[in-house]
């Protein structure tokens, strides 16, 4: 289990935008898989976009591409998600996920992720 710790949501107009922060205090990232999840009332949670720490490859959810962008910081332990021209229908409870082996980023598929953040509520609303 890798401790994550997730921050920068809140509440923002429509076309706005946020970003959010995924830490580990205790690992170091840079050999796992990590994404961003996300949960709407009364939805299924879904992923938004991962990244392969020991590549860089990323996986966009299709409605998030050209967004959102996913990036990290291996001296800050710390993985972002920049989330542009934000829509009411972004409005969810994002997650942030940590597993390895990193290749799992590729499919971005929330039942490979063993280790979990709290969550931070996102709320795109005018």
């Amino acid at each position: 289990q890798v401790q994550l710790v997730e921050s920068g949501g809140g509440l923002v107009q429509p076309g706005g935008s946020l970003r959010l922060s995924c830490a580990a205090p205790q690992v170091a990232l840079n050999i796992y898989a990590i994404g961003w999840f996300r949960q709407a009332p009364g939805k299924e949670r879904e992923g938004v976009s991962c990244i392969d720490s020991t590549n860089d490859s990323t996986y966009y959810a299709d409605s998030v591409k050209g967004r959102f962008t996913i990036s990290k910081d291996n001296a800050k332990n710390t993985v972002y998600l920049e989330m542009k021209s934000l829509k009411p229908e972004d409005t969810a409870v994002y997650y942030c996920a940590a597993d390895f082996p990193a290749w799992i980023a590729n499919t971005c598929d929330q039942a490979d992720f063993g280790s979990w953040g709290q969550g931070t509520q996102v709320t795109v609303s005018s």
